[in-house]
């Protein structure tokens, strides 16, 4: 009686604790199946999981119906396919090359370009040269026997402020008044812009009388648009060219000027000269052109006996044995030759041109 209750006690006891095993081991799987929603793997304990082991390759474990409905359900829903990026292949870096100078810069048009870089070793600096040391009398002056740019500059606005102060208390409000609405100037005179040659060495009282253009080489071409003016606005009876010793516009036109600036060369050019005359020569000459040309461009006023052109030449070198600073007429509207010039001045025809005889 004993033995019968102790055998069916066990074999109850062994269908309790099977039935348990396989409920403690489908919900193992059931949260297996699921990792993505707890997040942490499952582990079983050490005797379930021996036993789960044991048995899986024999014993087929039957899941609750819930839990096999919704495995079958995951199985049968399609995978979205994975989206790849397109792969950019880098390939191996080349191989650079020491710089042997400076490397080439862009600059963008317009922008200020600056010195470039250099990449290579720095170089010894070059030893700077000497200052050469000056006596105090040469460091005071040029070459000129001026002083320094600033001694110059403060003594010429000095002289300059002094002498119209000067000339304003010699001439009193009503001298200014009888040209300060209107200028009528006598005479167009066209002289060479050298310091040398003023308006004071042909008239003490140039102001409102004479109307001067200055450029290299006194020169028509160059100033066309201001004689013109003079001329035919201004309708002064006189036109005259003053050319001058040792000229160095002469000088320069009678060389190679080449390398001389593009506006210098541009104004030379226009001296019709030959290359290397005699520059007193070369002053004559130039003159003579120079009337030439206005008998040309003034035709109508010359035919009509409105407008004398001369030419002239101040001496200030004495270089034709006349005097220094002397100014001697040249040309006569058109006469070169002196006598006949000394003529035509004594017998006053000023209007009576050489090419209408």
């Amino acid at each position: 009686m004993n033995k019968t209750w102790q055998i069916r006690s066990l074999q109850a006891a062994v269908i309790l604790l099977g039935g348990g095993l396989l409920v403690t081991v489908a919900q193992a799987e059931e949260k297996a199946a699921a990792p993505a929603e707890h997040g942490k793997p499952i582990v079983l304990p050490g005797k379930q999981a021996a036993s789960a082991a044991a048995e899986a390759p024999t014993k087929t474990i039957v899941l609750p119906g819930k839990l096999a409905a919704s495995m079958a359900a995951a199985r049968a829903k399609p995978k979205e396919p994975e989206t790849l990026q397109p792969e950019v292949k880098q390939g191996a870096a080349p191989l650079l090359k020491a710089p042997v100078g400076p490397s080439p810069e862009v600059h963008a048009p317009g922008a200020v370009v600056h010195e470039a870089r250099r990449a290579a070793k720095p170089r010894r600096a070059k030893a700077k040269p000497k200052a050469v040391e000056r006596k105090p009398e040469e460091s005071s002056h040029d070459e000129h026997g001026h002083g320094s740019e600033v001694q110059q500059v403060r003594a010429a606005v000095t002289t300059i402020l002094h002498d119209n102060s000067d000339y304003m208390a010699h001439h009193n409000a009503a001298y200014f008044k009888t040209f300060a609405d209107k200028q009528t100037p006598r005479a167009t005179v066209v002289t060479c812009s050298d310091s040398r040659v003023q308006s004071e060495v042909m008239d003490k009282s140039a102001v409102n009388d004479l109307f001067m253009v200055r450029d290299i080489g006194n020169q028509l071409a160059t100033a066309e648009g201001s004689v013109e003016y003079g001329v035919r606005h201004l309708h002064t009876p006189l036109l005259i060219f003053v050319g001058h010793a040792a000229c160095g516009a002469i000088k320069a036109a009678s060389a190679d000027y080449s390398k001389l600036e593009p506006a210098i060369r541009k104004e030379l050019a226009t001296i019709n000269i030959p290359q290397g005359i005699d520059p007193t020569d070369g002053a004559l000459l130039n003159v003579n052109n120079q009337v030439e040309s206005a008998i040309l461009k003034f035709s109508g006023e010359v035919e009509a006996g409105h407008l004398a052109i001369l030419g002239a030449f101040y001496d200030f070198r004495n270089d034709l044995r006349q005097g220094a600073g002397k100014l001697i007429i040249t040309n006569l509207n058109g006469e070169t030759e002196p006598g006949k010039i000394r003529e035509l001045m004594k017998q006053g025809q000023y209007f009576k041109y050489s090419f209408m005889r």
